[in-house]
This record gives structure tokens, sequence and C-alpha cells, in this order.
């Protein structure tokens, strides 16, 4: 990588445009670059940084802090453009940082976001083409391309003798810090923490199993209750190896008890059983002896009850014999009763219908009865013609009545249609205007509508303008109070700054020592170092003054941006006043309208709105009422019309019916007779025709009833005669009721059942024997049975437990040895994770140097490190010293990155801590070099054309520095260019290539310089 061209704008110290021409300092091959304190010196390092990467060396890039000149003006922008050629391409690369710039439109600032941009130079065309505008794709094209990230960067092609002095001096932790950025390492760290964490992953799972296996322990001890083993515990916590085999044995012992406990309760389930049994047999004999003499004393008593009882049975008995004959007469008997009352009947009937006919015809036979029937028959039938006649003349004089109520009917329509009609147009006008009067207000609504919206708009806007016209008087006023403020504290500490500089030299001063470098030129001895004056200004006074100036500065912009917020907002609050008002002729308007004349506008406009949108909501109503007033219209007319239709027709009817009734009314005459019409001399006749006809079935009914009853008795008398009865009566007598009967069957058949049973009873041999037997006790039998029976349920109550408990160690024992399998693996894994672990994180015994995994990967980089700097290191010394590599520990600290130098003239190793200040220097010039070598060649052979070297030449003497610089411009080997960083003034004269940064109270300027020629900046 080689530098060619860096332009800097308004960055660090420079405020304006400054370019490096690098080409031109590269040709020497060594360049210096020098300038007093403060100038910016390392500023140009940093515009390198930035460009390349899009930030400064990490102990520069502070939070918060800008990259922009305080010393630029405002309008120019913060830029860097950096012209370089990578392997065999060349770019440009422009950077610009986030920054403030002026708005626009209107006052105060805005924050304008990061740019950059990357091009590359074509030779074909001559010409630049822009690769990319994003700062993604730029900076990781960037990185792919040198090879190195920003840390390595900086270390490596800005060698700061600074951090490389410390790393000579600085511990093995210190030095791990560096080496790893550097060599990125952190895979490494990763692997440890990987393991570490996998070491915990896998202790917790076997210590999750060892809690799960003493849970089973425990509930194993609570199901082997009442064993000898319940009296012991298991021993251990979980993560203890043995523990896995103490659960296990105990399980074993725990179930070898319970088996044996087991095989102990059916011995004596066995017993009890038996005794059971036997007490089960003596208890059904004693009952079985018991119920036998009871059997036989019952019989006895039911004996003694039948033989008492044999009367009444003899009784019964006889009078369901002569039921049975009885049996026989009792058809003729149902016959003759039901002829009785079917006599009775029929002669109640006759009586009763001869007591409707006529006195004449009370004796009368049913010939008579039937001749009188068919004579008034026969006169029935004549009055047919007269009582049609008489149905038609009714109908007739109904239908006259509905048509004279119609006729009043239709009369008071036609007057009822004439009045309305009378006044139809005038309702029909009056409703029109309604209609018309209804849609002119719609739309003078929608017009008033229109207007109401802008006003409403103008009079906020008017509102806001009032407000916003105080508030921007009052952002005035605290922009001219901020802005003195400001003017003041920048003037303050510009002074209290240029005091100091006028004694900086004095405050470097007082931290000199004898025998220490002087950190302007280098230089041990100190003859007159200056002193300090009354009126000094020291570090923290210049501070504090610039404190007060940005606070102040920042108190000015945020007021310059809250005035042109407020005036932005007050114009755009005017312009909508002015836009919606009416304009005068020549289209502005002379004054403003206020918010009491916009307010009055409004109002007014708001009451005809309102006046015209409720006149408009009538609209549908007063439609509505003239088309239901037109429907009405229509249907009075035609009602009008049908009426008059009607009152022709109804008087056409009218003659007609009147004809046909004159027509009826002879025939009326004749069929009426001495009644008041047909009809009711035809129902008078139908009246006597009924009476007759019930009359004549009646007493033909009574003379068949008087000849069944009769023939009734006859037959009756023989049945009772032929049955063995002397009357009908004593055969009626002898008969008995079904329900009767049945119970004295059931009885009798009852009694003879008893007697058979007993009979049976006393015939049974046992119950003959256990007669004569003592009397049983069962009782005593019962008690021992059930002292048989809860023997025999406590002893299988002990067998289930027992079984339940070897069930249940079994189970759980299972678990455990299941659980105990799946340990295995887990255990095993954890084993191995935890070595791994403890080996790479340098706390296992079997790593003797205690060294981490990344400890151990950054040891052979600091070993190839020392390898590669050695190199430079025997020349700068003249072959007197040479840096090793160390993986000795230190007292109780881990091993890997110690650093010895090997001194020629002693023959001895010590630590590199003890170097002085000048062995320092070129030992960790030598060893930034080395590094620098091993870091290139990590990064894939990229070539470094450019290195930076800053500080530290003030320490050596005149040979050392001869040799130092003979070591460096071998550097330029292959076109290299080496810069070097320094106040040392005999550096000036040595180097005739020089970069010089010159300060100012406008900024800093760059000035090269070539052979003595200056080029300018």
């Amino acid at each position: 990588m080689r530098l060619h061209r860096l332009e800097i704008t308004a960055f660090g110290p420079f405020g304006g445009t400054q370019t490096v021409d690098f080409d031109s300092l590269s040709s020497a091959g060594l360049f210096l670059l020098h300038g007093p304190t403060g100038a910016g010196k390392t500023s140009v390092l940093d515009a390198v940084c930035f460009a390349l990467y899009g930030s400064v060396p990490g102990v520069r890039q502070t939070p918060g802090a800008s990259l922009r000149s305080d010393h630029a003006p405002v309008g120019t922008t913060t830029e860097i453009v950096l012209e370089l050629t990578v392997g065999d391409r060349r770019l440009e690369i422009t950077r610009r940082p986030a920054q403030q710039r002026p708005k626009k439109r209107g006052g105060g600032f805005t924050t304008e976001k990061a740019q950059t941009w990357l091009r590359a130079y074509d030779p074909a065309t001559r010409a630049w083409t822009g690769l990319s505008r994003s700062h993604q794709e730029v900076g990781e094209e960037i990185t792919q391309l040198v090879g190195m990230s920003r840390d390595q960067f900086c270390q490596v092609v800005l060698l700061p003798q600074g951090d490389f002095a410390r790393f000579l001096r600085a511990d093995a932790e210190a030095r791990g810090r560096l080496l790893g950025r550097l060599f990125d390492t952190r895979r490494f760290a990763a692997v440890e923490e990987r393991l570490a964490e996998l070491r915990r992953s896998a202790q917790q799972q076997v210590e999750d199993g060892d809690e799960r296996l003493l849970a089973l322990a425990h509930r194993m001890g609570q199901a082997a209750g009442g064993l000898g083993i319940s009296r012991t515990s298991v021993e251990g916590r979980p993560g203890d190896p043995g523990l896995a085999d103490g659960v296990l044995s105990w399980a074993a012992v725990a179930r070898t008890e319970a088996r044996e406990a087991l095989d102990i309760a059916r011995v004596r389930l066995d017993a009890a059983e038996a005794r059971q049994g036997a007490a089960r047999a003596a208890l059904d004999a004693e009952n079985d002896l018991a119920a036998r003499q009871e059997r036989h004393a019952d019989a006895v008593r039911r004996q003694e009850r039948l033989t008492a009882h044999a009367p009444e049975r003899d009784h019964l008995q006889a009078a369901l014999d002569r039921s049975l004959r009885a049996d026989r007469v009792a058809p003729a008997l149902g016959m003759r009763q039901e002829a009785d009352q079917a006599h009775a009947a029929a002669h109640s009937a006759r009586d009763r219908a001869r007591a409707l006919l006529h006195p004449d015809l009370a004796e009368a036979g049913a010939e008579q009865l039937t001749a009188l029937e068919h004579r008034l028959r026969e006169e029935l039938g004549g009055l047919e013609s007269a009582r049609r006649a008489e149905r038609r003349a009714a109908v007739i004089a109904e239908e006259r009545d509905h048509l004279t109520r119609e006729a009043r009917a239709d009369d008071a329509a036609l007057q009822d249609a004439a009045h309305w009609l009378a006044g139809w147009e005038q309702r029909r006008t009056a409703l029109g205007e309604r209609v018309e009067a209804a849609r002119d207000a719609a739309a003078r609504a929608e017009h008033l509508a229109g207007r109401l919206e802008p006003a409403r708009r103008r009079l906020a806007a008017a509102r806001r303008r009032d407000t916003l016209a105080r508030d921007t008087r009052s952002a005035e006023a605290r922009l001219t109070e901020a802005r003195e403020q400001r003017n003041a504290a920048h003037e303050n500490w510009l002074d209290v700054k240029s005091r100091r500089l006028e004694g900086i030299a004095a405050e470097l001063a007082i931290t000199l020592a004898p025998g220490d470098p002087c950190q302007v030129c280098g230089s041990t001895a100190h003859p007159a170092p200056a002193r300090t004056t009354a009126d000094h200004v020291d570090r923290a006074a210049e501070e504090s003054a610039y404190a007060v100036y940005a606070r102040a500065d920042e108190t000015r912009t945020a007021a310059e941006s809250e005035l042109a917020v407020v005036r932005e907002s007050w114009a755009t609050a005017r312009a909508e006043v002015l836009a919606g008002g009416p304009a005068e002729e020549d289209g502005a308007r002379t004054t403003e309208p206020g918010v009491d004349e916009l307010a009055r506008e409004v109002e007014e406009l708001s009451g005809r709105h309102a006046d015209a949108h409720a006149l408009a909501a009538q609209t549908h109503s007063a439609r509505e009422a003239l088309a239901r007033a037109e429907r009405e219209y229509e249907g009075r007319v035609g009602a009008q019309r049908e009426a008059e239709r009607r009152v022709a027709a109804r008087t056409s009817r009218r003659e007609a019916l009147d004809g046909e009734m004159a027509a009826l009314e002879e025939e009326l005459a004749r069929g009426r007779g001495a009644f008041a019409s047909a009809a009711e001399h035809a129902t008078r006749l139908e009246r006597r025709i009924a009476l007759l006809v019930d009359a004549t079935g009646a007493v033909r009914d009574a003379e068949l009833a008087a000849q069944r009853l009769k023939e009734a008795d006859d037959r009756l008398a023989d049945a009772a005669y032929r049955a063995g009865f002397t009357t009908p009566a004593e055969a009626a007598a002898a008969l008995l009721r079904e329900g009767e009967r049945r119970d004295h069957q059931r009885r009798v058949d009852a009694w003879q059942a008893e007697a058979a049973a007993v009979a049976d009873r006393l015939a049974e041999p046992g119950t003959a024997v256990a007669a004569g037997l003592p009397p049983a006790d069962p009782g005593a039998a019962a008690a021992a049975h059930t002292a048989a029976e809860r023997a025999l349920r406590e002893a299988d109550s002990v067998l289930s437990a027992a079984r339940e408990r070897v069930t249940g160690l079994g189970g759980l024992s299972r678990q455990a040895v299941t659980e105990v399998r799946r340990l295995g693996p887990l255990r095993e894994e954890y084993d191995r994770v935890a070595r791994l672990a403890a080996l790479t994180a340098g706390t296992s015994a079997e790593n003797e140097r205690r060294m981490r995994l990344e400890s151990y990967v950054l040891a052979a980089r600091l070993e190839q490190v020392a390898a590669a700097a050695t190199a430079r290191l025997q020349r700068m010394s003249a072959g007197r010293y040479t840096l090793v590599h160390s993986d000795a520990r230190a007292g109780g600290k881990r091993a890997g990155l110690g650093l010895h130098v090997v001194d020629a003239w002693t023959g001895n190793e010590r630590d590199t801590a003890t170097l002085s200040g000048g062995e320092t220097f070129f030992a960790s010039l030598a060893l930034a070099l080395g590094l620098a070598d091993v870091v290139t060649e990590e990064a894939g052979g990229i070539r470094l054309d450019t290195l930076f070297i800053d500080e530290g030449f003030g320490s050596l003497d005149e040979q050392t520095l001869d040799e130092v610089l003979d070591v460096l411009d071998s550097l330029r080997e292959r076109d290299r260019s080496v810069g070097i960083v320094s106040h040392v003034g005999d550096l000036r004269r040595r180097i005739p290539a020089q970069l010089e940064v010159v300060k100012g109270r406008q900024g800093s300027a760059v000035r090269l310089r070539t052979g003595g020629a200056d080029l300018g900046g």
C-alpha cells in the first residue's frame, strides 16, 4: 500500500484546505514530519486513518467529540480526500463526517449525515470511475484490500513508539490485550468460553440427574416404610462420583427385605384362611340345625291352626257346590231380567209420546196414528212453493236495504270530493313554492359552507400569527443575548489560550526530572528550564474557558434554530391569513385582517349557514308532501267517477227488484193461510208429523216388549226345575258373585295347600331328627367366625401392603437404573469437557505452564515478532542485543507472554523493563517494525510502502541515532518510504525531505520541503 496525496479540509486544527503530496516526500525514501506542539502533526495521521476506516485511532475517538475544525468558516465542509495504491489498483477515498451546516431555507443549522465516495483510476481511459457511496460497502472493500483492521493499521503503519515502550515494560496481561487486538485471537478466547459454557451445562445436567436420583431414593425410602433399611438413608450430594452406586446398592437391599416380608405375609394369610374356613363351616352347621329345629316347631303350630279352621272350610265348600248348580239357571235369570227392564222402558216411552198428542188420540192404536201422519205429509208438500217464494222475498228486501245504504255513502263521498277538489289548485301552488324555497336554501347553504371553512382556517391562522409574533420577539431577544454571551466567552477563551501558549514551555518544564528525555527536543540534559510567571494560565483554566465558550456557542446555535422555526411558523400563519381573504382591485390587501374582524365574519357566516341548512333540511319533507297531495288528488277524482257509476247501476237494479217482489206477493198470500208466514205454517206441520212418528213407534215397542217378557218367564221356570231348585227365587239366592266365588275358592285351596305342606314338613327326616337334639347356638358360632374373618382381612391387608411395597420398590429401582444409565454418557461427557475446559483455561495439572489457549496462540505470535525484531535490533545495537520470547512463569502468574533481551556483552538474559531510555527506544522501534512484518504477513502479504514512526528519537545519542537512521534508511529498499514524526532538531539537518506543520490563529497549515526547497502547503 502506497499513499500518493492527502487533502484535508476543515479537519482538526486545519481551518482551510491543506494538501500533502506523499509522492514528493516518498521520492526521498525517508522524510520528517515536524512542527510545534499542538500544531497538528498527529492530525495528519488521523486524517489518513479516517479516510481509510471512517474513524480516528481509538485513543482519540472520544464519544461526542467533533472532527470539524473550530477555525473553519461556517460555509466550509469538513472533508478528507486520500489517493493511494493498494496492490495494482489506484483508489481515491473521500469522506465527510456528520456535521452541522446552515439551513438552505430560514435560519439555524441542520445536521448533515456522514458521506463516503470511493473511486478507481482506469489507466486505459485515464479517468476516475465511481465504485460506491455506501459506508458499509466502502469499509468492507478497504478492509479486504488492505487486509488489516483499524487497530492493526494504527499499530503497523502508524508506529506509536510510546505504545511499544509500554509494551516492553508491560506484564503478560497487558501484552496479551495488545497482541489480541492485532492478531484477532477472539476465536481462541471464544473456544475457551465455549468449553467453559459446555462444562457448566454438562455439570448442571449431571447435578440435575443426581437430584432426580436422590428424589427417587427419597421415594424408595418412603415406599420401604416399616423395613429395617428404611432407618438408613443414601449418603451423598449431587455431583458426587459414588452417588449412583450408593443409590443402587440401597435399592437392592430394600428390594430383598421387601421380598422377605412378602413371603412372611403369604404364610400368615394361608393360616388365617384355614381358620376362617373352619369357623365358616361351624357357623353353617349351627345355622342349619337352628333352621331345622325352627321348621319343625313352625309345622306343629301351623297344624294346630288348620284343625281350628276346619268347620269354616266345610261351610265354604257347601256354598261353592250350590253355586255350581245355580250357574245352570243364571242365563235364564239374565234373560228374564233384561225382558222385564225392556218392558218397563217401552211402556214409559209410549206414555210420554201419547201425552204430546191431541187428547182425542190418547188411546189411538198404531194404524190410526200412521194414517194421520200420511195425511199431514201431503199437506206439507203443498207448502214448498210458498216457502221458496218467501225466502226469495227476504233476499230481495235485504238487497234493497243494502242499495239504500250504498246510496247514502256515495252521496256523502261525492259531496266530500267536490269540497276537496275546489281548493286543489291553491294547495298545489303552495306546496310547489315550498319545494322551490327548500332547493334555493340548499344551494345557498352549500355556497356558505364553502366560505365558512376557509374563514375558520383564516381565523385560526390569525390567532397563531399573533401568538407567534410575540414568540418571535422573545426569541430575537434571547438570540441577541446568546450572541453577546458567546462572543464574550470566545474572546475570553482565545485570550486564555494565547496566554497559555506563551507559557507552554514553562508548563512542560515542570514535569522534567534529571535524566528524563525532554518531550520537545528529546534531550536528557536540562540546563535552563523555563519558569512559570505570576500570570501563567494552566491547561485546566484553558479547558474551563473553552467549556464556557462551547456552552455559550451551543446556546447561541439553539437560539438561532428556535428563532428560525418561530419565524417560519409565523410566515406560514400570515400567508394562510392573506391567502383566503378578499383582494383589492390591484390584487393585494391594503391591511391584514385582525382576529376580531375574522371572528365576526365567521360568526356571521355561521348564522347564515345554519339558517340556510335548516331550511334546506325540509326539501325532502316538502317533496313528499307535494307527492302525497298529488296522489290524493288522483285518488279523489277516481273515487268521484266510481261513485257516479255506482249511482246509475243502483237505480237500474232497484227497478228490477221492485217488479220481482210484486210477482211474489200473490203466491205468499196463498201459502200463509191462518199463519203469519208460509214458513211458520210448514214448521207447525213438521212438528205434528214428528210427534205422530214417535208415538207410533212407542206403541209398537210396548206391544213387542210385553210379548218378550211372557216368553222369558216360561224359560226361567223350566231351567230352575231342571237344576234341582223348587222355585226360580231359590236358584237366584244360591248364585254367588264372581268375587265371592273366587274368595271362597281361594280360602278352600289355601287350607288344603297348607295342610299338604305341614304334612310334608313333618315327614322330613332331618327335621324330625333335629327336633330331638339340644337347641342350637348360632350366636357363639357367628362371633367366632367374625373374629376369624377380621384376622383374615388383616393378613390380606398386610400381604397387599407387602406386594405394593415390592412393586413400588421394583418400579422405583428400575427408574433409578434407567436414570443411572442415562447419566452415564452425561457424566462421561462432563468429565471430558471439564478436562478440556481446564486444559484450555490453564487450571489443569496437565497444563504445566498454566497457559490459556489464547495466550498459547499469542505466545507463538510473540515468538515470531521477537525473531523479526531481533534482525533490526542487532543492527541498531551493533550486535549487542537480541529479543527472545519466554514462556516461563513469574511468581504465581501464568506463563506464555514473557519478553527478554539477551545482552551479548555479558551473556545474560534479562527483562526488557531493565533497558535504559535510548535502549528502550530502539528496542521498541525494532519490535514495532518486526510486529509490522508479522502482521503484514498475517494479512496476506500486502506490501506496505509507506510507514510512519512517531517520536522517541530524542533519547538517542549521536552514534545510536546514526545506526537507527541506517536501519530506517534500509526500509527504503524496494521503493518503501518512512515518515518520522519528531521534534529533534538534529533530524531536520539529517533528513532533507520534510513536512512541516505550522500553527496560527486562523488554523494550522502544512509546508513541504524537499532538498531545502519550500514547496508551500
